[in-house]
């Protein structure tokens, strides 16, 4: 039997894009299922996050997320445009988001499918690497939904005949994050146990090999 977890991810985090790689790579070559659930952003689950967050924070983010993409080898560039509509002048956030809510509800039906992890791979390789300008125009989305084995056409007509389905899965995520012990993402949950942050990953590994992680036999 494989080992399974749950991946708490959001689309606007750079630190969910730097992990997936690794996830992916790990999910490919060892006896393990990971269930991605997909979450809001802060910015949308806390209507006051901006307003209180230390203003050190988020030019910190910025230099560190950097750092750790240069550090994998992988590239980066904030989002053009960014997946949360906001003013980063005054931190406010629109009310009106039509990027997130479309992307999260995407790979909510990515996440029912079955093909979470892939979904979310190339999507968020598409959103955060630097090569994309209007990633969320054209067929930008169609040919990353394509790559992860998802007709992006059918998914969206899927949702549009029933947006609150995957409105509720959402929600539903964001209360089994926050019963996991945590809030932010990447989170990693593996039997009960909480791992937060792509700097967590060798613990994660270290707690699997604990109990019985195996290569495939493919691999």
């Amino acid at each position: 039997m494989p080992l399974e977890l749950d991946l708490f991810f959001s689309f606007r985090s750079p630190y969910s894009y730097l992990a997936t790689p690794r996830l992916r790579d790990l999910a490919r070559d060892y006896d393990l299922d990971i269930q991605v659930r997909v979450v809001l952003p802060l910015a949308v689950r806390e209507k006051n996050f901006f307003k209180t967050v230390n203003p050190l924070w988020p030019p910190y983010l910025v230099r560190d997320t950097a750092r750790i993409a240069e550090y994998l080898g992988l590239p980066i560039r904030w989002p053009r445009p960014d997946p949360i509509v906001q003013d980063f002048q005054t931190r406010e956030v629109a009310k009106d988001q039509p990027y997130i809510y479309r992307i999260s509800r995407l790979g909510a039906a990515a996440e029912v499918r079955g093909r979470g992890l892939p979904f979310i791979y190339e999507v968020s390789r598409t959103i955060w690497n630097g090569e994309t300008d209007n990633w969320h125009e054209g067929d930008q989305l169609a040919r990353a939904s394509e790559r992860a084995g998802l007709d992006r056409a059918e998914l969206e007509r899927e949702i549009a005949e029933n947006p609150a389905r995957y409105d509720a899965l959402i929600e539903e995520n964001q209360k089994a994050l926050e019963a996991a012990g945590h809030w932010g993402v990447p989170t990693m949950v593996f039997r009960g146990e909480p791992f937060f942050g792509q700097d967590r990953i060798d613990h994660l590994i270290w707690r699997l090999n604990q109990h019985g992680l195996t290569r495939r036999a493919a691999s």
